[in-house]
């Protein structure tokens, strides 16, 4: 039985399968294509490779383009998966010559499992201990020639000897307001749903330059289409919709918008620690950190800086508050 629900049928439709499909990342598609290309001329597999970046930004749709230009199974896993060596060898040994193992948020892998992966991408060996104390033996097991991709929000918490060992590594940004507009018609056709070019500008412009937002907030702007409208989607309707659903202009949701109003009302625009500021919102640090603050940071809505957070003047012009002139505000 299928056990992919239909959210997760709809997403992987939406996602690109050829590089004309995905649109945007222009320099980092040309570097990888040129690594695929020179692979492929030498008869090789492809070597391992690193992706970075926001949530969001492609990185597992560039792992399947990957496979599907160097014609390779893939297999995926994420590293919270991988808890035990016994997961890892029941994953690597099942992998054929020029399979792909892709491993999402890779730097959560804990140091153990790292420290089996070092043999098995440098030398394409799996050593495995059999028993325990002095009656252990350590087993090594021969791996056909396979390409890890790895895939972090956090590439800094990925180790020195696990980052040293890729051959490539890529930062993925956050795209350009036409890129996305692109994205949202081609996933528009996918869908079914007919709408107009301003309609989908508005909808680029409140997507925090992400596909997979942007592909988010389509699907319930078609909603509103189907039920409100006539099921196309006209610049009024996405204008009502994103409305209702409390995305503004700059596709600041109500969560980002209750953190900057929390860190100006309550701290005076800050700076405030971390830790604070996710207690007086009721929020996780990591998902200030994942989630929040790339988007706000880009927008120049809040800094950083070593006393803590810090709200800019532009957060106080678009939340429409009084600055309140402190010079450590820009």
């Amino acid at each position: 039985m299928n056990n992919l629900s239909i959210p997760d049928t709809l997403d992987l439709t939406l996602r690109p399968k050829t590089w004309a499909e995905y649109v945007g990342q222009e320099k980092l598609k040309r570097n990888l294509r040129i690594i695929i290309d020179a692979a492929k001329k030498r008869g090789e597999p492809l070597e391992h490779l690193l992706f970075y970046g926001n949530s969001g930004l492609g990185k597992t749709s560039l792992a399947h383009i990957i496979a599907n230009e160097m014609a390779a199974n893939i297999k995926m896993t994420s590293g919270p998966a991988i808890e035990r060596a016994g997961d890892l060898a029941a994953i690597i040994t099942n992998l054929s010559e020029g399979d792909i193992l892709f491993i999402d948020e890779c730097h959560r892998l804990n140091k153990l499992i790292e420290e089996y992966l070092y043999p098995a991408m440098e030398d394409f060996k799996l050593n495995i201990v059999i028993g325990k104390g002095p009656m252990a033996n350590t087993m090594e097991l021969p791996l056909p020639r396979f390409t890890l991709i790895g895939a972090t929000t956090k590439a800094a918490l990925i180790s020195a000897p696990l980052r040293n060992r890729f051959g490539a590594t890529f930062q993925l940004n956050f795209y350009e307001l036409g890129d996305i507009e692109k994205i949202i018609l081609r996933s528009s056709k996918i869908l079914g749903v007919e709408i107009e070019p301003e309609a989908a500008k508005i909808i680029a412009q409140r997507s925090r330059f992400t596909p997979r937002v942007a592909n988010r907030l389509l699907k319930r702007v078609r909603d509103f289409a189907q039920v409100e409208g006539q099921g196309k989607i006209t610049e009024d309707i996405a204008k009502k919709s994103l409305g209702s659903l409390e995305v503004d202009e700059l596709g600041l949701e109500f969560e980002d918008r209750k953190l900057l109003e929390t860190l100006i009302t309550k701290f005076d625009g800050g700076p405030v620690g971390l830790q604070t500021l996710a207690a007086a919102i009721s929020e996780e640090q990591d998902t200030l950190l994942d989630m929040y603050e790339p988007y706000l940071m880009q927008l120049g809505f809040i800094e950083r800086t070593a006393k803590g957070r810090l709200a800019t003047r532009l957060a106080y012009q678009h939340l429409g508050l009084k600055h309140r002139g402190s010079q450590n505000l820009l």
